[in-house]
């Protein structure tokens, strides 16, 4: 993902690192949780021809700091601080993925300066469990990421043990995913269990795509159909075949998607 790097200063002074690269309209990327910007690789090739697309690392990951003390409510406020830095010619077109949704949703509410939304597979508080939040931080408390990264794409994401396994054997990404898990999959976790979807939505006026795979866990089709009613301008798009994982595996069609609602074909 090659471009211009740049940092923002958002309101806590936290840096928030990202990379530009294409022309035309701008669109900005938030990726969900145990990742970075580089998640979006596959859908960043996609997409720089037809928009000037501009990728964050949400805070505690890649080149962005973290801050003193977490709250989701930091994190709306670095999506509405790099908007406001992208913002020339009016509000910005916005694409996330997982949590990263939830972001950009609390940032519209804050007012960030967003003109249409795209979210693939937003979660809610159905995403996670007691239980299985209590395991997490016993397996996080224990200095054991490994493990929890495993629980969470199984018992979260919907992925087989074979699929772990791959990736598990996959060459490394260029961030610590294991760093990244002790950092954030807690914190996040506790946020989704704690978060009240219609308030999130409530302020939310821009036009809002809420795209979903077919193959996804229930929680996806569950969180999509209470915004949905929530949102006061959203569409439901289904894709066949996909799953969570759809903006790597499916990046040609979600690609397709957002040219689409963004008004470029």
């Amino acid at each position: 993902m090659d471009g211009v790097r740049e940092v923002v200063c958002s309101d806590d002074g936290t840096p928030i690192g990202l990379v530009t690269a294409g022309s035309g309209p701008p669109l900005l990327l938030v990726h969900g949780g145990l990742s970075g910007r580089w998640r979006f690789a596959p859908l960043w090739a996609q997409l720089v021809p037809h928009f000037r697309v501009t990728a964050i690392d949400r805070r505690g990951r890649g080149s962005s700091g973290d801050g003193a003390e977490y709250a989701l409510q930091r994190e709306f406020e670095d999506v509405r601080a790099v908007a406001s830095h992208l913002t020339t010619d009016g509000p910005i077109d916005v694409f996330a993925h997982s949590i990263g949704g939830v972001v950009v949703l609390g940032a519209a509410g804050l007012g960030a300066p967003l003109r249409r939304i795209a979210l693939y597979e937003p979660p809610g508080p159905v995403t996670v469990t007691a239980d299985w939040l209590d395991r997490l931080r016993a397996l996080i408390a224990a200095g054991r990421p490994g493990p929890a990264i495993a629980s969470f794409l199984i018992e979260v994401i919907g992925l087989t043990p074979e699929q772990v396994a791959e990736l598990r054997d996959a060459p490394p990404g260029p961030d610590d995913v294991l760093a990244i898990a002790s950092r954030t999959l807690v914190r996040e976790g506790e946020a989704l269990a704690a978060l009240d979807l219609a308030a999130l939505a409530g302020p939310v006026v821009q036009p809002v795509l809420l795209m979903l795979g077919s193959a996804s866990p229930p929680w996806a089709a569950s969180v999509v159909r209470d915004l949905s009613t929530a949102l006061p301008r959203a569409d439901v798009v289904e894709m066949a075949d996909a799953d969570h994982e759809g903006v790597d595996t499916a990046a040609e069609t979600v690609a397709e998607h957002l040219v689409r609602f963004f008004g470029l074909a």
